[in-house]
């Protein structure tokens, strides 16, 4: 039997946290520096602007730019993907008397809801778990809400600098001072090319990491500050589609069962939703957790199977696909948060530390709250007599985010995904006795195997995927297009993984991809197969980084362009 973790990448956490180097008087100086334009990060950004306009003696004193949000996409939104259905509490919160619901770029509330456990030709309607009831929140497209959230930041007086990744954390005398962005212009083999742009250091008094899914300065920060968890993060991957569809839908849908398989030594989590996404728009999307067991599964090929479904089918018939997507979500829950959230000088917000709920589907909320509290934590570090750098100045986030509901709601469901390790059924009936005590059953916390500890073996499975035919059933680079991807093709590789492993785990990894990234090659000597990689097609989802590899930042301005994801 083969394991992931076995093969781990050439790669080195070590490796991404340095010093700075451009001579002080080079360094571009801001008073916070946020890493992530998604709704943690621009969230954060937004209420720093809501205290510094309250108080401008503190923006005066942090100089000319008091806020500066990074994003590696080409504009705010581009990496964004989710459902989605958002909780509109934190929102709420964020805005106060300054926005109303109304005013927001959401697609109304949710104004029906079913779920379904599915065979292959039938639906059996259910209704729905506690966990999924979505009365009182709203529709909406994440890659639009975080355009929106940017231009409020911007408003608010945030510099936003676009098509900048994040290659290193800077830190110096045990506190964190900013970050290197990456090199533009570098050749596949490393080399300048007439355009070269060197990266920069970026300096700030406190840096917020709100990175998102697999943050790769965030992974950086536990690893130098010992902050990660006892328990191991794990993942899910989410790949979706955006369709145009004469008939629209007037409730969310959420299905279980086929096409995934409910023994237990399959490890098969997840399931289908479909949403309404404005007028004569839905999203249907596939979601599947990484700690699954056979080599031959895709996450995107069974969001394809899941279309003939007749139930489904018939929710697409006279349609257009317009947009497709993939990203991983952050399934650890509470058990795997941070020791702590803070480090000299750096707070860390959002999916990025792991404030997902699973179980509820939801993310958003929690990423715009932790977010807020960030920022309210950053702006009491800066006050006078006060110092970002020194330890503990930092701690009360922790204690404002412990004191939240995001910390309640995540300590209630803290064992319910690892349960579904034992098949869907014994799973399910778990879950709900959970459910019903509120966590407190069982008592102690659920061991939790990484995605990449568990043995891997093959199936047939793959033979029983359908055919592309461009109407209902798509393959992956049709799908790839779809995304709006703009990774240049002669950039240096961003990924790493060994490219010598068995057969069971290189041929995990080319139908795990969505992007057709991986591809297994020629049988070696030793019984090893040799695996190439493409990495122009990645749409950074994250979910090698899952499996035994790890992804880290392209150049600034690649990757998908969503538009309504």
């Amino acid at each position: 039997m083969t394991r992931a973790s076995e093969f781990p990448p050439p790669f080195a956490a070590g490796e991404f946290v340095a010093e700075p180097t451009d001579p002080a008087d080079e360094r571009i100086e801001v008073g916070v520096l946020i890493v992530g334009a998604g709704p943690a990060g621009l969230a954060c950004a937004v209420r720093l602007g809501q205290l510094l306009e309250e108080h401008p003696d503190v923006a005066e004193r942090l100089g000319e730019v008091p806020v500066a949000v990074v994003e590696k996409g080409k504009q705010p939104g581009s990496h964004l993907l989710s459902g989605a259905v958002v909780n509109p509490r934190a929102l709420r919160r964020l805005f106060k008397d300054r926005k109303r619901i109304d005013e927001l770029p959401l697609h109304g509330p949710v104004h029906g809801e079913s779920v379904y456990v599915l065979t292959q030709r039938t639906a059996l309607p259910i209704p729905p778990p506690p966990t999924m009831r979505n009365e009182g929140n709203y529709l909406a497209s994440l890659s639009q809400l975080g355009r929106f959230l940017a231009d409020e930041a911007e408003e608010a007086g945030a510099m936003i600098l676009p098509e900048t990744s994040a290659a290193k954390l800077l830190v110096a005398d045990g506190r964190v001072q900013g970050i290197r962005t990456g090199d533009k212009g570098r050749g596949r083999g490393g080399e300048e090319l007439s355009n070269f742009e060197p990266g920069s250091d970026l300096v700030a008094r406190v840096t917020v990491l709100a990175e998102g899914t697999q943050g790769h300065l965030t992974g950086a920060a536990l690893d130098r500050f010992g902050l990660a968890s006892e328990y191991p993060q794990t993942w899910e991957l989410a790949v979706k589609e955006v369709w145009r569809v004469p008939k629209p839908l007037d409730r969310i849908v959420h299905t279980m069962g086929w096409p995934l398989r409910t023994a237990a030594k399959y490890r098969e989590f997840g399931g289908s939703f479909i949403y309404p996404l404005g007028e004569g728009m839905l999203t249907i999307g596939m979601v599947v957790g990484l700690d699954y067991r056979d080599a031959a599964l895709s996450v995107h090929d069974l969001l394809q199977e899941l279309k003939t479904h007749p139930k489904i089918r018939r929710l697409l018939e006279g349609g257009e696909r317009v947009e497709w997507g993939a990203k991983t979500i952050q399934s650890g829950g509470f058990l795997a948060l941070p020791k702590r959230l803070h480090a000299p000088g750096l707070l860390l917000a959002g999916e990025g530390p792991g404030f997902v709920n699973v179980p509820t589907l939801k993310g958003i909320h929690y990423a715009i709250e932790t977010g807020r509290l960030a920022a309210e934590a950053a702006y009491r570090a800066l006050q006078r007599g006060e110092a970002p750098g020194r330890a503990g100045a930092l701690a009360s986030y922790d204690e404002a985010v412990r004191s939240s509901y995001v910390w309640r709601d995540l300590e209630e469901v803290r064992n319910m995904r690892q349960v579904f390790g034992r098949g869907f059924f014994v799973g399910g009936a778990l879950a709900s006795l959970m459910t019903l005590t509120k966590g407190r059953v069982p008592a102690g916390p659920i061991r939790t195997e990484p995605d990449t500890g568990h043995e891997l073996f093959q199936t047939e499975r793959a033979v029983r995927y359908p055919a592309p035919d461009g109407k209902l059933v798509f393959d992956k680079l049709s799908s790839v297009f779809a995304s709006g991807n703009r990774t240049r093709d002669d950039q240096p590789s961003h990924i790493r993984i060994q490219t010598s492993v068995p057969r069971a785990l290189g041929e995990l990894w080319e139908r795990m991809c969505p992007a057709q990234v991986y591809e297994v090659g020629e049988a070696e000597g030793d019984g090893n197969v040799r695996v190439q990689v493409t990495p122009s097609n990645c749409v950074q989802c994250g979910a090698i980084t899952a499996k035994g590899g790890r992804l880290t930042p392209p150049e600034g301005g690649s990757g998908p362009e969503y538009k309504n994801a």
